[in-house]
């Protein structure tokens, strides 16, 4: 065993075609055992790719990936009885009850928790006897996450576990995820969700095209703004000449980005501010709809550094998604 949980050196992966795509282009990781690490970035970034990596369920083109100290191609029973995994989408049979599907994944494994402790683990001791198919997305997530738990995993890898879930289910998943890290187990998580990440992660990297182009903690990346928060507004009509040197002469404003018909502003004191910036944008005449402040976000780091934000996709790229369970 090691003190660091898992490690990737230059870790690569190419598809053949013409030309070949490179979805993943040199990553470097090093996640220590008891932390809670996030991978965020857009469709196509090469996060699930990574992961799978990572998880045994796809080969590097090349480069060196080790969970636990132990490496894939020489101890992978080892470490697929060391891990859990819990991917985007979990197919389960449907006319199996919770407590029969539970009972099959913990027969793969050699040692592990009980399916009782498990459901309970996830709060669903009053879906125990129910079929899959009668479940809510927000039970049949939870599910899914419980069949990576009852191994009693030392690591567990979690792609995007609560995509698609109200913000009720949302938060169960996250007191569950931050339950097994205290107990001071490791978690790989991918995310869309900027609040997801800063409330769970230790630590985050950025992917983008296939790269890490950040990584730290949410605090340091935030910090590495320059400043902590933000002023938006939106405004009707044509932009009056004149807004962009009203705006330049408050003091105070780091820098300025337009969007469509909004504007944001990264400030280290709104209160400082804002009262000057309404009374030269009224006296320009701009007409102001919607005007609000906030902290800085991952969500701000991520377009400081791309130009574009988290949840837009790039247009002709996919992440392949395949499936296993441990040998």
């Amino acid at each position: 065993m090691t003190d660091l949980a898992i490690v990737c050196h230059d870790l690569r992966k190419t598809y053949p075609g013409r030309p070949p795509v490179e979805a993943v282009r040199g990553i470097d990781l090093s996640i220590r055992a008891g932390e809670c690490f996030g991978v965020l970035g857009p469709n196509g970034a090469g996060k699930t790719t990574t992961i799978e990596i990572l998880e045994g369920l796809m080969p590097a083109t090349s480069g060196s990936a080790e969970i636990l100290g132990m490496q894939w191609g020489r101890d992978d029973r080892q470490i697929r009885q060391l891990m859990g995994v819990s991917l985007q989408e979990t197919e389960l049979s449907e006319r199996l009850t919770v407590r029969e599907t539970l009972e099959l994944f913990r027969s793969f494994y050699p040692t592990g928790i009980s399916v009782a402790e498990v459901i309970a683990r996830v709060s669903l001791q009053e879906k125990t006897n129910t079929w899959i198919k009668k479940l809510s997305g927000g039970q049949k997530q939870r599910l899914a996450v419980a069949t990576a738990l009852v191994g009693d995993p030392k690591v567990i890898f979690l792609d995007e576990p609560t995509t698609g879930l109200d913000p009720t289910s949302r938060r169960q998943l996250w007191q569950i995820i931050e339950t097994f890290a205290d107990q001071g187990r490791t978690v790989m998580l991918t995310t869309h969700y900027m609040e997801e990440a800063e409330r769970l992660c230790d630590r985050v990297a950025i992917f983008d095209s296939g790269r890490i182009i950040a990584e730290g903690t949410p605090k340091e990346l935030i910090r590495s703004l320059g400043a902590e928060h933000r002023i938006e507004f939106s405004w009707s009509g044509e932009w009056p000449a004149g807004t962009d040197e009203a705006i330049a002469s408050v003091r105070g404003i780091e820098s300025v980005s337009h969007d469509d018909h909004t504007v944001t502003l990264t400030i280290d004191h709104p209160h400082e501010v804002l009262p000057p910036l309404v009374q030269k944008l009224l006296e320009v005449g701009v007409k102001l709809t919607n005007l609000a402040t906030r902290q800085a976000s991952l969500e701000d780091v991520f377009v400081s550094l791309t130009g574009r934000h988290l949840n837009e996709s790039e247009a002709g790229k996919a992440e392949i998604v395949t499936a296993g369970v441990p040998e």
